[in-house]
């Protein structure tokens, strides 16, 4: 079922999570021990990250050195299958730009769709760590845009091949990401909710934003959304905090702020113990503002780690 179709349905602010696909050579066992304490909470989907391919530098013979290619978290799509024979509950794959060629995309998009595949998250994907700034794969996409575009397209029976006869339509819906404190590379708010309104327009049913740990940034966020045209449904990304190291981590990489309120409790604590029972704490606040804003879903950034988003949940749904 699409997305769209389960978030106006309900009545109430549903429930959805995020994880990583496993570590090359581990068990997806790892998977279900995240997912199954969740279930009680009915989760209307479960995202699952996609991560590129990344380059190492092996020493040969003769001193010289080899670029080696190596993917750290692959099975994205057999996850996602898993997810929905096991658990009977949509599994939404992120379908990312970076190290994809258009036709690669394609058959990976054809792939989904056979496996019954309602819903792709559409996003341009990180650069790698080699690499200062995002470069696209050679007959890939460079924008985000693009690939909201392309599927689209393949959701009106058009593909690559042009001379190709009846071909059948895909039914994707598709979500993309937003930023309510801007993205990092964007000049200002007013540039970036301009290409977020393109993406919107090309085709994007709903948008799910990055983690944010100030609800006011959010709810300004959707009011400027909206007075731009912006219509879809906006689901809040929400992250618990639960260690010291987060505390500058998580804004160096994400570029979000911690509210003082918060971070004066952050302070207090002694330990990573206590620096999760404040994170809980101040999610459970923040999850208790937005349900009761109506936000059609709260979506957690589990990463794998369900014990603190049980936590949360057990108090809010």
């Amino acid at each position: 079922m699409k997305l769209t179709q389960k978030l106006s349905q309900s009545k109430k602010t549903l429930f959805s999570i995020e994880i990583l696909p496993p570590l090359k050579g581990k068990s997806i066992q790892s998977i279900y021990d995240g997912i199954d304490p969740l279930m009680e909470f009915k989760p209307a989907f479960v995202d699952v990250t996609y991560h590129r391919e990344e380059y190492i530098y092996k020493k040969r013979e003769g001193g010289y050195l080899e670029k080696v290619s190596i993917r750290k978290r692959p099975g994205t799509v057999g996850i996602c299958a898993a997810i929905m024979n096991k658990y009977n509950v949509e599994a939404v794959p992120h379908i990312i730009c970076g190290g994809f060629t258009k036709e690669e995309t394609e058959n990976a998009l054809i792939d989904l769709q056979f496996l019954g595949i309602d819903n792709v998250l559409a996003l341009r994907g990180d650069s790698i760590k080699t690499e200062p700034a995002f470069v696209p794969e050679p007959g890939g996409h460079p924008y985000a845009l693009d690939l909201v575009k392309q599927i689209t397209q393949m959701n009106h029976a058009n593909y690559m091949d042009n001379e190709m006869k009846d071909a059948a339509p895909t039914n994707f819906c598709i979500g993309i990401a937003a930023y309510p404190e801007k993205h990092f590379e964007a000049p200002n708010m007013t540039s970036d909710l301009k290409y977020l309104k393109a993406k919107v327009d090309a085709g994007a049913e709903y948008i799910v934003t990055q983690m944010f740990f100030d609800n006011s940034k959010y709810f300004e966020f959707v009011d400027l959304c909206r007075k731009n045209d912006i219509n879809v449904p906006i689901i809040p990304g929400l992250k618990i905090l639960s260690g010291k190291k987060q505390i500058t981590t998580l804004p160096k990489i994400f570029h979000i702020d911690i509210p003082q309120p918060f971070y004066e409790e952050l302070e207090k604590c002694k330990d990573d113990k206590q620096i999760k029972e404040a994170g809980i704490k101040w999610c459970i606040q923040q999850c208790q503002e937005l349900v009761k804003a109506n936000v059609p879903c709260l979506h957690f950034y589990t990463m794998g780690a369900s014990d603190a988003t049980r936590a949360v949940a057990k108090e809010v749904f």
